[in-house]
């Protein structure tokens, strides 16, 4: 007799939450073909009522409350998350008009995912209703610096010429220079802001990006976003290139999924 072959324990499988990336009103359209997101999984749609979120199987060892929270402080890990998110995000506007989830945003299964659409419902059918059609345009504004000049030695001690007197009114008149710079780019972001606004459905006012994180030139004195009507968007793109003033820069980017207005619900 052949003897008996011992059974072979199965690996268990390591459990699966569901990351949510939005809410939309269901759709006819497809998301693109091979589209890989957040733990390298195709998302899915999970259909409740009127509403539909749009979802993805992730890892409970990456995404359950503990190591989440770890993860959270990984720079490294959260950018390539975000980047994920937003590669679903940005498939989602070719074909419906989400309402972008904060990142990180977990059920543990499906009934959770239906209990969130269920108990969120009035909250994103207001907020789907509002964002519906428009897009996010995103608006910087920076004061240049001015090109430095040649350095100059300090003077150890002021001559009887008046040069140490000369080198401190250098001084002063090159501040003096940056701050009527820095006081023009602020009225002309004033001015622009206030003209932005009135073409856009909303607007928002993020806090300014120092310029040691976004690498950017200059001081940011205006980061700003505006939700705009598709139709109306080449006429607020017209108006934001037309601003060209010297010692300003303004970046204009978008057209973008609403992520600046996802609480517009709350607001109105």
């Amino acid at each position: 007799m052949t003897p008996a072959t011992a059974p072979v324990p199965a690996t268990p499988r390591t459990p699966r939450l569901r990351y949510v990336y939005a809410v939309c009103r269901p759709f006819e359209g497809v998301l693109p073909e091979g589209l890989r997101a957040v733990g390298d999984q195709p998302p899915r749609l999970v259909r409740h009522g009127d509403l539909v979120a749009v979802v993805g199987a992730v890892p409970a060892e990456d995404f359950d409350e503990a190591p989440l929270r770890a993860h959270l402080e990984d720079l490294d890990w959260l950018s390539a998350t975000a980047r994920a998110h937003d590669a679903v995000i940005a498939a989602l506007t070719t074909v419906t008009c989400p309402l972008p989830l904060r990142l990180a945003t977990v059920c543990r299964d499906d009934s959770g995912v239906r209990r969130l659409l269920e108990e969120g419902h009035d909250r994103f059918v207001r907020a789907l209703e509002r964002l519906d059609g428009r897009v996010e345009w995103g608006v910087k504004v920076y004061a240049e610096p001015e090109p430095k000049p040649r350095p100059e030695p300090e003077p150890a001690a002021a001559p009887a010429t008046g040069g140490g007197r000369d080198y401190l009114r250098r001084r002063l008149k090159e501040r003096r220079g940056h701050e009527a710079g820095l006081r023009h780019a602020e009225d002309l972001a004033r001015r622009l802001h206030d003209e932005l606004s009135r073409h856009a459905e909303a607007a928002t006012v993020h806090p300014p990006q120092d310029a040691k994180l976004s690498g950017a030139g200059g001081v940011n004195v205006l980061n700003a976003a505006y939700l705009v009507d598709r139709e109306r968007g080449e006429g607020f793109v017209q108006l934001v290139r037309g601003v060209s003033e010297e010692g300003v820069r303004v970046e204009l980017t978008g057209p973008w999924a609403p992520y600046s207005f996802a609480g517009i619900a709350e607001d109105a």
